[in-house]
């Protein structure tokens, strides 16, 4: 195991991760340049579209006499769960820093990931080669950070290679071989319920998932590290925590693609083929051991805790089986998902998503679409509320359309959050403007170094979650970074915002806003739907309704066409009598007629301005 090293790279979202991690891989001899293109490690579509790292990927490189496996991480904070994931499976890290940029807020909630799991961090300085960088300033940041010596801190380009061979080596001394048996307890993770037996023997097989993924041909698909003992093709295994047993199809390692071998042995990161093919025996954080040993489990994962929520429904109630297999199926890819059945009295039956964060929900609906071929209706985001009712009962609210009646409230709760923002200390004045707006309250303003701010706000996840984060990099030019973590439960002054078309809820449409901004958002969501919601064949009334009355309301015209345009000369009244027919046409199709909606209405109404 001397010879192996486990490392990754962390870095806050477009400060070249990726195309460092292309460096590596091209150095190694992993790929053949010819093969070689950019983001190489973001295997989905959607990665390359956007240009950011979705899902964790492994990868095993060979470097000299060194086994190097390198696991590829997202850098936004809606999937810091897939991060935390990947550090648990490796001894050291790579902080990756862009010289134009500097220490973003994200790199600081990362870094402290990966200091309470003990991981050796090596600092490294990306992107020398732009006539935009600014090197000493941003190796001062990092080694008052970290508080080493500015020495210590590399520099490279994953664009041009320049220093990239030699921060690889650096990973090589710095980064320590893996233990055999590393203590796996840390504030991240809790011990899974089910325990069998006594401490292991080191010769014995303990092995940690921290990923699995599913295949119509092989099953389950199990990412793991080992810890002790080796697994070889064959194998008779078991999961401790959901007691299933398996048989080791294949073994292997990524290159980046999957490569059978022959078998992983302890300090290894590799995968496993179990060949299973039901859903929910194989998690996150279980622990994979011979059968029929004694072999105790290792700490697994606290699970994660879904931030915003949001309902699915498929556009036909014939397809809600696909759905379920659909989202079933992409919860083996992302344990951070989480749904559960419910139904509408408008939209049907469909499911009530957990997610963590705008851009997850955003991810996860566009990969049930393309993945899939599914077309989906998707309500607007909300969070969790404590309401209670005026007749003493309480009740935990998912979902804006299940929020009871304003006279039936008491008392509302939301949760709270605190925020970390990096500012440029000149663009602290509009900052503190836009916070205002979104009911933040500053607690601290600090120089986080030489112009540059660091503001700590309390304030509502459902102002964070309203546009906050593009709000703040407009203001700032970009050059504000935000980084947050939940706090406790505090009382809310919101209110239940209803769209009425066609004087029909659309529960897809409910939103919880603040009372003081109610009217506001009323006028804006009904100018909105006014704007994207095509011509029915009747007019079509939208009212925005809330605290028991309409706060706006906007007619849409009815689809005209002209009955009389193969009519010429004549008598007028021959007109009259067909222009009549027409409008007791529409006036019955207004009765008895439904507006149809089309899906990319719903999907621009969630979307914020």
């Amino acid at each position: 195991m001397r010879h192996i090293r486990n490392f990754s790279i962390i870095a806050h979202i477009d400060h070249g991760k990726s195309t460092l991690a292309d460096r590596f891989l091209e150095i190694t001899g992993t790929i053949e340049k010819r093969k070689m293109r950019d983001q190489v490690l973001d295997s989905m579509e959607l990665e390359r579209e956007r240009g950011i790292t979705i899902k964790m990927q492994p990868v095993r490189m060979q470097y000299g006499e060194y086994e190097l496996n390198l696991i590829d991480t997202p850098g936004h904070i809606d999937f810091s769960y897939e991060v935390s994931r990947a550090l648990s499976a490796v001894e050291g890290a790579i902080l990756l820093v862009d010289a134009t940029q500097g220490v973003q807020a994200q790199t600081l909630t990362t870094l402290r990931t990966a200091r309470d799991l003990g991981l050796v961090i090596v600092p490294a300085i990306s992107k020398i080669d732009s006539p935009l960088a600014r090197v000493d300033e941003t190796r001062t940041q990092i080694a008052n950070l970290l508080g080493v010596d500015e020495s210590l801190v590399m520099l490279c380009s994953g664009r041009t290679g320049e220093g990239v061979e030699a921060l690889l080596k650096v990973v090589i001394e710095r980064v320590p071989a893996p233990r055999l048996s590393p203590s796996l307890l840390s504030p991240l993770r809790e011990p899974l319920a089910h325990t069998t037996g006594a401490a292991s023997v080191t010769a014995q097989l303990r092995a940690l998932i921290f990923d699995f993924q599913y295949s119509d041909h092989q099953g389950v698909i199990v990412y793991l590290r080992v810890l002790e003992g080796t697994i070889s093709k064959g194998d008779e295994l078991e999961f401790i925590a959901s007691d299933k047993r398996f048989g080791a199809l294949e073994v292997g390692t990524f290159s980046p693609q999957p490569k059978s071998c022959a078998a992983l042995t302890a300090g290894s990161i590799g995968y496993v083929v179990t060949g299973i093919k039901e859903p929910g025996f194989a998690r996150v954080g279980d622990t994979i051991r011979t059968r029929g040993t004694k072999v105790a489990p290792l700490a697994g994962y606290t699970e994660p805790k879904p931030v915003v929520w949001a309902s699915v429904y498929p556009e036909s109630q014939d397809d809600l089986l696909a759905l379920r297999q659909a989202l079933t199926r992409l919860r083996l890819s992302d344990s951070s998902l989480s749904f559960e059945e419910e139904s509408s009295g408008v939209l049907g039956r469909g499911f009530r998503c957990g997610l963590l964060g705008m851009l997850h929900l955003e991810i996860v609906t566009e990969r049930l679409r393309r993945e899939f071929n599914l077309t989906l209706v998707v309500t607007t985001p909300s969070i969790t509320y404590e309401v209670e009712k005026k007749d003493g009962t309480k009740a935990v609210v998912y979902s804006p359309s299940q929020f009871p009646d304003y006279g039936d409230i008491a008392r509302v709760r939301e949760p709270m959050v605190a925020a970390e923002i990096l500012v440029p200390a000149n663009y602290v004045g509009v900052v503190t403007s836009l916070l205002y707006d979104h009911e933040a309250v500053a607690e601290s303003t600090e120089n986080f170094s030489e112009g540059r701010m660091m503001i700590k706000v309390v304030m509502p996840l459902r102002e964070l979650m309203r546009g906050f984060f593009d709000k703040l990099k407009s203001v700032s030019q970009g050059y504000a970074s935000v980084s947050y973590e939940l706090r406790e439960m505090k009382e809310a002054d919101v209110a239940r915002l209803d769209l009425l078309v066609a004087d029909e809820s659309i529960a897809a449409f409910t939103r919880i806003v603040s009372k003081h901004r109610v009217y506001e958002e009323a006028v804006s969501a009904v100018e909105k739907l006014y704007n994207i919601l095509p011509r029915q064949m009747f007019a079509t009334k939208i009212q925005g309704v809330a605290l028991g009355r309409i706060l706006s309301s906007k007619t849409l015209p009815a689809m005209s066409k002209n009955v009389t345009q193969h009519m010429y000369g004549g008598d007028r009244t021959r007109k009259m009598k067909l222009w009549k027919k027409q409008k007791e046409g529409k006036a019955r199709m207004k009765e008895r007629g439904r507006v149809n909606i089309p899906e990319e209405v719903f999907l621009k109404m969630i979307k914020s301005d």
